[in-house]
C-alpha cells in the first residue's frame, strides 16, 4: 500500500491552501465541491466539510485545494488539516467514487428503402425488440422511449418496431434525402447508449408462436382449423417477405360463409400503394393455391 505524505503550499489567494500529495489521488479528472451535498461522490470532501471553516474543496491530480471562510487563519489550522488528510489517505479510504458509466453498445444502423415511398426502414446490427410493435401517434408510444423520441420530429407519422429494425413513416412535408441521416443517427445513438427500446411491461401486439392467435380479442383455443392453417402459412411464407420490406402482417379473422380472410398490415405495408397488389396477387393467390376453395378473398382492414 502507498504511504502518503502532505506538503502544504500557499497560493496567490490567501483563503486557499494547497495540500500536495506525493502520489496521484485522481486519474486526470478535476473536482470542485462547494458544499457537502455536491460532495456526495467524494467521502474525503464530505469529511472535510465537517470542518466549520471549509468553504470549497478542490481535488485534482496530486493535490487537495481548500478554500476557508474568514472565521480562521490557515496558520492556526493547516497542520491539523494536513495531519487529518495524511491519516485519511493512508487508511485507504476512498477519495472519489466514480459513477459507473454504461459502456456503449456496439451497433450499426443503415437505412433501407421500402416499397412504400412514405416509409423508410432502419436496420440495426442487433436485435432491439422481442416482438412487433406499431405506434400510430405519440400517445400510443408511451411505452417506447425510442418511438417517443422519433415522434418529436414533426414529419414523423408512424413508427413500427420489429426484431432488428425500425420503420418510420413520414408526412409529405419532408423529403427522405433531408431527414434520413438525422433519423439514422438518433436510432443508432439510442441503441448504442444501451437504452430499452420498449418498456418491460408493454404487451406484444402479436405473438411469435404460430399456434397462438394474433387476434388480440380471440384466444387460439377459439380458432377453427382453417384459421390456424392460415396463421401457419402467414407465419412461414408471408411474414419473412413483408418483414424484409419493413412491414408486418397479422391475422385478424376468417369468415367461413364468405371465405374471406381479414388481415392487418403494419409498418411499411400500411398505406403502401402496392399493398393491394401484394394482397391480391401475392397473399390471396398463395392462400387459394394452398387451401383451395376454402379461400375466396383476402382483405386488409387497415391497409
Amino acid at each position: 500500500m502507498k504511504e502518503y505524505s502532505i506538503t502544504v503550499v500557499e497560493t496567490n489567494n490567501p483563503t486557499i491552501l494547497k495540500f500536495e500529495t506525493n502520489h496521484f489521488i485522481t486519474t486526470g479528472a478535476n473536482y470542485e465541491f462547494k458544499n457537502i451535498d455536491e460532495a456526495k461522490n467524494s467521502p474525503l470532501a464530505q469529511q472535510l466539510f465537517y470542518l466549520p471553516f471549509i468553504k470549497t474543496v478542490y481535488i485534482s491530480g496530486n493535490f487537495i485545494g481548500l478554500e476557508r471562510f474568514d472565521i480562521v487563519e490557515w496558520q492556526d489550522v493547516e497542520d491539523e488539516v494536513a495531519q487529518q488528510l495524511v491519516e485519511y489517505l493512508n487508511a485507504g479510504e476512498p477519495i472519489i467514487i466514480e459513477e459507473e458509466k454504461t459502456k456503449p453498445v456496439a451497433v450499426t444502423v443503415y437505412a433501407e428503402v421500402t416499397p412504400n415511398p412514405s416509409t423508410m426502414k432502419f436496420v440495426a446490427s442487433r436485435k432491439i425488440v422481442p416482438a412487433a410493435f406499431e405506434f400510430k401517434n405519440i400517445d400510443e408510444a408511451k411505452d417506447s422511449d425510442l418511438a417517443l423520441a422519433l415522434f418529436q420530429f414533426p414529419f414523423v407519422k408512424q413508427v413500427f418496431l420489429d426484431e432488428n429494425y425500425v420503420s418510420v413513416s413520414k408526412y409529405d412535408v419532408a423529403e427522405w434525402d433531408d431527414i434520413t441521416m438525422e433519423l439514422r443517427e438518433l436510432i443508432r445513438n439510442f441503441i448504442a447508449d444501451g437504452k430499452d427500446v420498449v418498456s418491460l411491461n408493454i404487451q406484444p401486439q402479436n405473438k411469435p408462436e404460430v399456434k397462438e392467435s394474433q387476434n388480440q380479442n380471440q384466444p387460439a383455443a377459439d380458432l377453427d382449423d382453417t384459421s390456424l392453417e392460415i396463421i401457419d402459412i402467414l407465419e412461414e411464407y408471408v411474414k419473412p417477405a413483408v418483414a424484409s420490406d419493413g412491414g408486418n402482417i397479422l391475422f385478424q379473422s376468417y369468415e367461413k360463409e364468405s371465405k374471406t380472410v381479414n388481415v392487418i398490415l403494419q409498418g411499411a405495408c400500411s398505406g403502401c400503394p402496392s399493398s393491394t397488389f401484394t394482397l391480391k396477387n401475392g397473399i390471396e393467390t398463395m392462400l387459394k393455391n394452398m387451401m383451395g376453395d376454402r379461400i375466396n378473398e383476402v382483405v386488409a382492414l387497415n391497409g
